[in-house]
């Protein structure tokens, strides 16, 4: 039952309603009346909703304040304090608080007959100490709280990015123990640092591998310390090791790629669509999970100009400079027209790259050690520099970031098709 009825001399409209049975534990009142602060019955009827809304999220939050786990009792209060308009705050930082504001929470407390009400007393006055999480529980949190930055991945695309993260916790677990974030400290984080500069003088790692692990780890308790409004002060700060001058994989020859993999048979032991992801790429340099990515509507081999487009579609790309078109030349074209369908076999998956690496390096199909399937991406990317195309068409072409402002649209896919036509393989 809900009503807008004049209550008191001055004619001001309150909200008459019945308090809902599920919340009779938290609210012992049968029937509430909350001013509405007007005189007029048209502003007090648009004004009812939202009030009675804000005391149905306070009611949720008390109702959730009565459970006895400590993690709910401390959101719950948080929540009912945020429904109060007010930051929910330690004790500590409540009874800091300047006299006016602390004056004004202590009001606000008082339930029914003027008794202070013990649930929105917790909530107020900061009678509920935040939850101690765990390291395990931290990456257990942290999955939602970092939810926006798997949006548009696909399933395997996901796993990629979990995985490292999961490595960084266990192995931090491993080394220090599953502690509280609140009780670690900086001997921990230190001797974490430790464990990965004995591994990189043992020559097991590089800097770069353990300041990636050490980074998804201050990541993750970080973002659950800050989500959680845990209030702490992690140690965290100036952890990574001095990183040497990075090994970049290089680009195999023109001479190996026309002598060696565009031999005749030479990779005849590999499945089609591993065969063709890698053809493709010899012309493209697209990075080889655009390609196994590519859907049937990507590929355009009765256009004008043939071509490829690299899009997000049930995928995350690299950058929204990854977005591009690229036009199929000499034996990239005839690659794709073997896989008209793309590579369903692969499709978001990263499992290929170990089968093409494999067979290349068991049947001698590498130039040296250091040699990969990416590395075709560098020697595409080395002839369009030794044939002098500009360098906006290049980047246009390897999804890189322009050093400069983009104008225009480029060059048109015609012009671009030419020019690889000239150094197709």
């Amino acid at each position: 039952m809900a009503d807008i009825l004049a209550r008191g001399n001055k004619g001001l409209l309150y909200l008459r309603r019945r308090v809902p049975v599920r919340f009779a534990e938290v609210d012992r009142r049968k029937i509430v009346w909350v001013a509405l602060h007007t005189d007029s019955f048209a502003e007090a009827q648009k004004k009812a909703v939202a009030v009675w809304a804000e005391h149905m999220a306070a009611w949720e939050a008390r109702l959730a304040g009565e459970s006895t786990e400590a993690g709910e009792r401390f959101e719950a209060a948080r929540q009912l304090a945020a429904a109060r308009n007010l930051r929910y705050l330690p004790a500590r930082q409540v009874a800091a608080l300047p006299l006016p504001e602390l004056v004004e929470r202590i009001k606000r407390v008082r339930g029914s007959g003027g008794r202070p009400d013990p649930v929105e007393a917790r909530a107020l006055l900061g009678g509920v100490e935040p939850t101690t999480i765990s390291v395990s529980g931290a990456l257990a949190t942290y999955w939602s709280l970092a939810a926006d930055k798997t949006i548009g991945m696909s399933d395997d695309q996901k796993r990629i990015w979990r995985n490292p993260r999961k490595k960084a916790v266990k192995n931090f677990i491993s080394v220090i123990g599953d502690k509280p974030l609140d009780q670690i400290d900086r001997d921990d984080m230190l001797d974490f640092r430790q464990w990965w500069m004995d591994r990189l003088a043992g020559g097991e790692v590089s800097a770069n591998s353990a300041n990636k692990e050490i980074g998804h780890l201050s990541s993750i308790l970080q973002t659950v310390n800050e989500g959680k409004r845990l209030g702490l002060t992690l140690p965290i700060g100036k952890l990574s090791l001095k990183e040497g001058e990075q090994r970049a994989r290089p680009p195999f020859s023109d001479e190996w790629i026309r002598e060696k993999l565009l031999k005749p048979d030479a990779l005849a032991g590999l499945n089609s669509e591993a065969r063709n992801i890698l053809l493709t790429m010899v012309n493209t340099g697209a990075r080889p999970s655009e390609i196994a990515a590519l859907l049937p509507g990507h590929i355009h081999l009765d256009a004008d100009v043939p071509h490829i487009a690299i899009l997000p579609v049930g995928r995350h790309v690299k950058s929204r400079y990854s977005i591009r078109k690229i036009p199929l030349t000499g034996v990239s074209l005839e690659a794709m027209k073997q896989s008209r369908d793309g590579f369903p076999r692969y499709r978001n998956k990263q499992s290929f790259t170990n089968t093409i690496n494999k067979f290349l390096r068991e049947n001698h199909l590498l130039e040296t050690p250091d040699h990969v399937l990416y590395s075709l991406r560098h020697s595409f990317e080395d002839r369009l520099l030794a044939a002098g195309i500009d360098e906006r068409i290049r980047r246009d072409l390897m999804g890189h970031r322009l050093d400069r402002e983009r104008y225009g649209q480029g060059a048109s896919l015609a012009r671009v098709a030419g020019l690889l036509q000239e150094i197709a393989l």
